[in-house]
Parts: structure tokens; sequence; C-alpha cells
């Protein structure tokens, strides 16, 4: 009897170790299947709470969105799209502290990702910190993109511009345009966005360029032509100016300020003495119609202030001692009366330096009469703008 019992207990642990292996084994499919089930709820919760959030803020609840999408991100908390929404949705309502979080705890698992470092940049951009904008814009500039990547690295570059010329920094504005130009394809659309970011950044002439380049393919480019034609009146070249502005008011002529840039055009060319291919005798008759001019406008302007040039004693005045000018416009006044009588000699060849004298004086009454009186209108308009692009006005 205790023999057969001696071989029959350690059978029986045998088959209790095999009945509870398996019934564990039960037990942790059981658990993992009811685990599985309950993720995939939660991750099912989750899409819906993040379909409402997108519904919500599309219609404009903006803080109903963002209980969503924490929601969403309660239920799926490695999902990096509900955290990325939820960041931007934080930035775009204001909570620039929030957002930053989020999204920096993605970036520190994605550092190289363009999409999370363009969400960086755009919270430093609205915290207006230069520094950091151009750090992620930088690195979303040059990130991985997941699809059209030469698309959204230039787009990223075009909002890192808009940035710089919002804060006047134009000197990086222009070296990010130049970058730019360099790398667009041929197309006139992008070609005239850049041109006109340029004229933003006062790069004037690489603008120009940016417009010629677009109207070597397409001449008839009303856009560029009218770009063009502007930015060269900005640029003081008055001669290309004229030519584009000539075609872009031939193509579109019911546009006022086409036709006013172009007739303030016409005048700087009409007015000027030192253009080319002009003879003395029309040199000398501009010479002595800016002079006259000047000396209109400087009287105009002196009465507008209130200031009595006649108190001033012309050189050479018998008064004894002169009295001294009491304004910037007295003082030039009394140059203007002293340089009068040598509008004669104009007609002699030999005097060479005369004409230069001349305008030096035109110009300083245009520009202390423009800063004293405001703007002018008109030949004297014409004579500031030469005064200001002497050097390119004949361009």
């Amino acid at each position: 009897m205790i023999k057969w019992l001696d071989k029959l207990i350690p059978r029986s642990a045998i088959v209790v170790l095999v009945l509870l292996t398996a019934g564990a084994m039960v037990g942790f499919a059981v658990v993992g299947h009811l685990v599985t089930r309950y993720n995939a709820n939660q991750r099912a919760r989750g899409r819906k709470l993040y379909a409402q959030g997108v519904a919500d803020l599309n219609s404009g609840n903006a803080d109903r969105a963002l209980e969503d999408f924490r929601a969403a991100l309660t239920s799926d908390p490695n999902n990096s799209q509900y955290q990325l929404t939820l960041g931007r949705a934080l930035r775009d309502t204001g909570r620039l502290d929030e957002a930053q979080s989020y999204l920096e705890s993605l970036w520190q698992r994605a550092p190289e990702s363009g999409t999370i470092n363009l969400a960086l940049a755009r919270v430093a951009a609205r915290r207006g910190s230069l520094v950091d904008a151009l750090r992620y814009y930088h690195n979303a500039i040059y990130g991985i993109w997941p699809s059209d990547a030469d698309v959204n690295r230039r787009n990223a570059q075009i909002e890192l511009i808009e940035f710089l010329l919002q804060k006047s920094a134009l000197a990086q504005a222009r070296s990010e345009l130049l970058a730019l130009a360099a790398s667009l394809p041929h197309d006139s659309g992008l070609e005239l966005r850049t041109a006109e970011l340029m004229v933003q950044a006062q790069d004037y002439d690489d603008a120009l360029a940016e417009y010629e380049r677009v109207l070597r393919s397409d001449r008839g480019n009303a856009a560029a032509l009218a770009g063009a034609g502007e930015t060269a009146y900005r640029a003081g070249r008055y001669r290309t100016a004229q030519r584009y502005l000539q075609s872009a008011v031939n193509a579109n002529p019911h546009d006022s300020n086409l036709r006013d840039l172009l007739a303030s055009t016409n005048e700087v060319l009409q007015t000027n003495p030192f253009a080319h291919r002009i003879s003395d005798a029309e040199r000398n008759r501009r010479l002595a119609a800016a002079f006259e001019g000047a000396g209109q406008r400087l009287i105009s302007c002196a009465q507008q202030r209130g200031i009595d040039l006649g108190t001033v004693n012309p050189p050479g005045s018998s008064l004894s001692p002169p009295a001294s000018p009491a304004s910037p416009l007295a003082a030039l006044e009394s140059r203007w009366l002293a340089t009068k009588p040598d509008i004669r000699r104009l007609r002699y060849a030999g005097e060479n330096d005369l004409p230069d004298v001349i305008m030096d004086l035109v110009f300083s009454i245009e520009q202390q009469t423009a800063q004293d009186c405001g703007e002018p209108q008109g030949a004297n308009r014409a004579l500031l703008l030469i005064a200001r692009n002497r050097d390119t006005a004949d361009q």
C-alpha cells in the first residue's frame, strides 16, 4: 500500500504542475487579450477625440479643441501627431509656454524633423525671438520632411524671410533672399514673389534682376513689367525705369500709380542737366531752369515756415557787417543770391566747374526744403530725385 502511494504522488505533482502551467498560460493570454482590447479601445477613443478636436478647431471653438486634443493624447500618449497638433493649437491660441513644452518634447525624439522644427520656429516668431527663430527655421530648411521636401524647405525659407522683414533685419533678410534665389526653379510665380521680397528688403538691384529673369521668358508679363519699372525707379535708375514703366502703362493704362511713376520718371530725364547725349545749349538751359526753380522753392518754403529771407544781407551788400543767417534756409538764400550773377557765364565753354557749383547749390536747396517743408512736386521733385541718385539717374 505504501509503495503504491509513493509511486502515485510524483505522478500527481507533475500533473498538477502541468495543469498550473496551462492555467497560467491561459490567464496570461486572457490578460494579454484584455490589455490589447483595452489599448485598441483607447486608440479608437483617441482617434475619435482627435477628429472631434480638428472639427472644433475648424469651427472656431479653440478651447474645446484643446480639451479634445489633450484627451486624445491621454488615450494614446505615444501618438506624435496628437502631440504635434496640440502644440500647434496651443501656439495659435497664444499659450506659448505650454506649446513649447509639448513641441520640445517631440524635438528631443526627432531633432532632425522639418515639421517639428517649423512648429518651434513659429513659436519663436510669436515670441519675437530672432535668435531662436533663425535656429529653428534653419533646422526646418535643412531638416527631413516626409514628403515634398523641396517645397516645404522653400516655404520655410520664405516664412523666415518674411519674419526677418517684420523685425527690420534687412541684412539677414537679403542674405536669405540670395540663397533662395539661387535655388529657385524656373517658376514665374516664385520669381515674382522673390523679387517682391527683395524690394521690401531694399535690395533693388537683385530685385530688378529677378523681374528681368521673368521677362526673359515672358516679355509681356504685366506684373514683371510693373515690378521692374517701380524697382528701377526706387533704385534711381530712371532711364531703365522709363522703359519698363512705359510698357507697363501700355499694358495697363488705367493704373494711376504706374502713370504717376512714369510722369515723374519722364520729368527727371527731361530735367537732369548731367544726362548724356544732350547738347551744351540744352545742358545750360536745364542748369538755368534748375537754379531758378530751386530759388522759387526756397522762397516758398521760407514763407511756409514764416522766415523773412529779406532780413539777410546778400554778399557784396553795402551794409556792414552782414546779418547772420537765422536758419539754414536763410544761409542758402544768401548763397543763391551770390551765385546768381554766374548764371550768365554758362554760355562760355571754359567754365567747366560752374555746372557742378550750380547743381551742388540746387541739390542743397532741394534737400533742405524737403526736410523743412515736405516732399516737393513737379520739377522740384525731379531735382530732389536727381540729388538723391546723381550717379544713377541717367542709367
